[in-house]
């Protein structure tokens, strides 16, 4: 067996936590691979709306088991939110949420000292959503980590160490905070956290593959934020691309089975960082408003804009990606014309090659298409696609040399056509 493995190909909030729902039923186990609650999937369906941060989105659908891979960051205080708040819908997550011993842990001193640093950043911010999310990874790779399974042995220890180290950087900001605080909240997480399982999640992955079990890679954040391969320094603090799923859950990259790209008919980002197809006008306002463009963690205003190709492009090499799935297509229903970005013109030379750095002055340059005027939010097969629809997607694989397997036409589970049924 193969590990599947879906992503976000453009700046995040491209639809995956609606995906890997609906997608859940081809498989058994769902897997979590980078990233911390600074994901915000949404799902919608039976008339409910839910917002997961840390746990995989299959864990609505039967009896799957879903993994927190040990590439994941964990809070236990948001852990503890998420955790309450699916449980008053009568879901018993114990039975079937799975989470690595590897997993490194988001202290409150991360998130104290996410603040200071982003404070002291002042016009240049990065925009972090102040989770603590880029502290903890590089407490991880400076080996300063505490981790789930330390809460199994030693942790008072490790946590004291861990804290007396924080707040001596802190001093060095100046920065007031009350430590008590937020532990008061974040020692209760760790409670509910021990009422789960704790494993040797590569092991227990690989196990499942040789069992013949299927696994989906859920992947947070999007391409463009990669740490290595995004618009560096507006990144992340994870490797949100497909190799992630190797490092992030312990899996040989000959076990990476199909890729599964998610993009947006257009394009939005949130927080800092270039944004060469962002628009300023009245048709940003509408597609932010038509596509209710708002942070499902942060609750930010999206910047949006039209599909960036270049972008989208390179997302897709660096990836392998072997299926594209379109959402939010149905945002695009009332538009005259539709704009995609084809090229760049970087320092006023043209170039269809993502560059380096966006710093300088990037000018889209765009290829025009008529749009379709029509409702599609109650369509139910590809049949009943308007012609200008069929160009577009036509337009998007000839450019992209990918196939459009899914598209999204709103936001619930049911609005999901899947295209090339013989092929899935």
């Amino acid at each position: 067996m193969k590990v599947d493995v879906l992503l976000g190909l453009q700046w995040g909030d491209e639809g995956k936590g609606k995906v890997v729902d609906v997608l859940t039923p081809q498989y058994d186990v769902i897997s979590r691979f980078q990233g911390g609650p600074n994901a915000g999937h949404t799902l919608e369906f039976n008339g409910s709306k839910f917002v997961l941060h840390t746990i995989p989105s299959g864990i609505f659908q039967g009896d799957k088991v879903n993994v927190i891979g040990n590439g994941v960051v964990l809070d236990p205080a948001i852990f503890k939110k998420e955790i309450e708040k699916l449980e008053t819908t009568g879901y018993d997550l114990t039975k079937k949420l799975l989470i690595s011993k590897k997993a490194h842990l988001i202290l409150p001193t991360h998130r104290l000292l996410d603040a200071a640093y982003e404070a002291a950043k002042g016009a240049s911010k990065i925009g972090s959503t102040l989770k603590g999310i880029g502290p903890t990874y590089t407490d991880k790779v400076s080996r300063n980590g505490v981790r789930v399974g330390d809460i199994l042995e030693n942790f008072d220890a490790k946590y004291k160490a861990a804290v007396e180290r924080h707040e001596t950087i802190l001093k060095q900001y100046n920065f007031e905070y009350n430590l008590a605080e937020v532990e008061k909240e974040w020692f209760e997480g760790l409670e509910v956290l021990k009422r789960f399982t704790f494993i040797d999640s590569e092991q227990f992955v690989n196990d499942a593959l040789k069992g013949g079990r299927s696994v989906l890679a859920e992947g947070a954040q999007g391409t463009m934020l990669d740490i290595d391969f995004g618009s560096y320094p507006f990144v992340t603090s994870s490797n949100t691309v497909c190799a992630g799923a190797c490092t992030g859950l312990g899996i040989a990259p000959n076990k990476i089975g199909d890729v599964f790209g998610i993009f947006k008919a257009y394009c939005t980002r949130v927080g800092s960082g270039p944004f060469p197809t962002e628009l300023f006008d009245e048709t940003g306002e509408e597609l932010r408003q038509r596509g209710h463009e708002f942070g499902s963690t942060t609750g930010r205003a999206r910047r949006c804009g039209w599909i960036d190709l270049v972008a989208l492009k390179y997302a897709i090499m660096v990836n392998g990606v072997t299926k594209l799935i379109m959402m939010k297509s149905d945002v695009l229903d009332q538009f005259e014309v539709i704009k995609a970005c084809v090229a760049y013109k970087v320092n006023g030379e043209e170039t269809s090659v993502f560059p380096y750095s966006l710093d300088g002055e990037v000018e889209p340059i765009y290829s025009e298409l008529p749009g379709w005027k029509t409702d599609m939010t109650k369509m139910q097969s590809e049949d009943e696609f308007p012609e200008e629809f069929n160009n577009y997607l036509a337009f998007l694989e000839e450019e992209l040399e990918v196939p459009i397997t899914i598209v999204s036409v709103g936001p619930d589970r049911d609005q999901t056509i899947e295209r090339y049924t013989e092929e899935i």
